[in-house]
Order: C-alpha cells, then structure tokens, then sequence
C-alpha cells in the first residue's frame, strides 16, 4: 500500500473527470444528452481495453457470470450519465457538481433499504446533515420568487441523476459479490455505448470539427480517469481516498469561472461545505469502526 500515490491518483482521476463535465458542458447546446453519452463511452473502451491488456486482465475482463446483472447496471448506469449529461445544459458547473453529492448520501439510504446494512443514528444524522445542504445549494432555484423553468429542468436532471448513480453503486455492490472489476469496468463501457444508441431517433446531429473533438476527448479523458480512479484503490483504503472526491467542487469552480464565466453563489459555496462536513462525519465514523473490528479480528474464530 502506498498511500501518497493513492491520493495522487485520486485527485487526478477528479481533475480528469472535471474535465471530461466541462467538455460535454461546452458541447451541451450541440448535441443531445444520449449523443454526449455515446461519444463519452465508445471513445473509452479502447483506453480501458488497453488498460485490461497491459494489466493482464483482458481474459477476466470478458468473462461475466451474470450476464442480466451487467445489463441492469449497464441500463442504470447510463440513465445516470444521461441526465447528468442534460444538467449541464441547464446548470452552471459547480452547482451541477454540488447538488450531485446528494448521491453518496442517497447509497447510504439505499443500502440500508435494500441491502439490509445497519443504519445507525449517527450516520442517518450525517446523511440528513449533507441532504440539507444539497436542499441549501438549490433552494435559490426552487424558490417561489425565483423560479426559473429552466433552472427547475436542470435540478430535477441532477437529482435524477444522483438516485441513479446511488442505485448503481448498490448493484455494484451486489455485482463484486461474483463479478471481476475488470469485467464490471468493459461491460459498463460496451453496454453504455450500446443503449446510448437508442437515443438516435431523439435528434442526433453533426457537431462540428470542434465539437466532434471536444467530444472524443472527453471519452479519451474519461477512460483514463476511470483507470485512474481505479487503480487509486490499489494503493490507498477507501476511507482515506473518499474525502478527495470532494476536490471536485474547486475544480468545478475553477473551470467554470475560467471556460464558462460562471462564479459560484454564496448559497453554492455555503451548501457545498455542509455536504463535505456531512461526508467526513460519515468517513470519519466508517473508519473508526473500521479500526475496531480490525483490533477485534484476532481474537475471532475462523468463522468470524
């Protein structure tokens, strides 16, 4: 384990994938969400492939036990995409990127709904702490005397978008239990790009020399950020890299300030530090009872 290198992979994993927003952000107004989700995917598979093949997983990474369970996550997983997708046409890029921590809050619900995990109170506190500050980021969207259609789309796009992605981790979940990551990372790619073609008879258009390539690259960037993001754990517990996920919301104000001219409102920054404080009592907590079922380990029987 090598803890450094796992926060240095982390943080370039959340740089990248903040990159791979702002390059469907810049293309929003060019082609439709399933189009953004097609490039996004297809151009990853031969980075990931690639990936799979220096790694020696290639074989593993083409054998799934089941099948059914890749397609639902794969079904999941793209809706998700999408809707995010579509929030970036609406919404500015760090409000997109805050309100969208309601999804980790939302796993813990859904775990405990439907993978029987004990919730205890301190963690329903945590995750009603972080529920409110996602309600403070978008509260200037839903109020009455401020209320903006457009907007309104664009909220509801990233709250869809959250519960889907929490769904997708509890099926990821469900998923490891008999499945490799390597087989789990293809098949999200090849499925992602499989139903994204379903979407042709929505409005696909040609974007343009310059569009087709910010497209391209945010497939090519975001394969790399998934390898990133993936070999991260190799190095680094995930109660040590999980507060990075956080870095985001900077990089999303800074790109957003830089490439789109979007300053980020006090309500944002505001609501935006409740999530994070939520998730690291949430971290915190998880780790802490990490530490002691790991001291009280020895002392178990062979059958725990």
């Amino acid at each position: 384990m090598s803890p450094f290198r796992g926060i240095a992979l982390k943080l370039l994993s959340v740089f990248l994938f903040t990159i791979m927003a702002s390059l469907i952000k810049a293309t929003s107004d060019l082609v439709p969400p399933g189009e953004a989700v097609f490039f996004r995917s297809f151009f990853a598979m031969p980075i990931i492939i690639g990936w799979l093949a220096l790694r020696g997983d290639l074989k593993t990474g083409f054998q799934v036990k089941r099948p059914l369970g890749h397609f639902w996550r794969g079904v999941i997983g793209v809706s998700a995409m999408g809707f995010g997708f579509a929030s970036l046409g609406y919404l500015p890029l760090p409000e997109v990127t805050a309100i969208g921590y309601a999804a980790p809050m939302l796993t813990v619900i859904f775990a405990a709904i439907l993978l029987g995990e004990r919730l205890r109170l301190f963690r329903i506190s945590a995750v009603a702490l972080g529920l409110v500050g996602v309600i403070v980021v978008m509260w200037p969207r839903l109020s009455l005397d401020q209320l903006d259609d457009v907007a309104a789309i664009g909220v509801a796009c990233v709250l869809i978008s959250a519960v889907l992605r929490a769904l997708a981790h509890i099926h990821i979940r469900k998923l490891v239990a008999t499945e490799e990551t390597s087989a789990i990372v293809f098949y999200f790619s090849l499925t992602a790009t499989m139903l994204s073609l379903l979407s042709i008879p929505f409005g696909w258009t040609w974007p343009g020399v310059a569009g087709a390539g910010m497209l391209i690259a945010s497939g090519l960037v975001g394969g790399v950020a998934q390898i990133f993001l993936t070999s991260s754990y190799r190095h680094a517990e995930a109660a040590v890299l999980a507060p990075f996920d956080y870095a985001s919301i900077l990089f999303a104000i800074i790109f957003g300030y830089v490439f789109f001219d979007e300053v980020p409102t006090q309500m944002v920054l505001a609501g935006s530090a409740i999530v994070m404080a939520a998730g690291g009592l949430i971290i915190w907590r998880e780790r802490q009872l990490g530490l002691k079922r790991g001291k009280a380990r020895p002392g178990m029987t062979p059958q725990g």
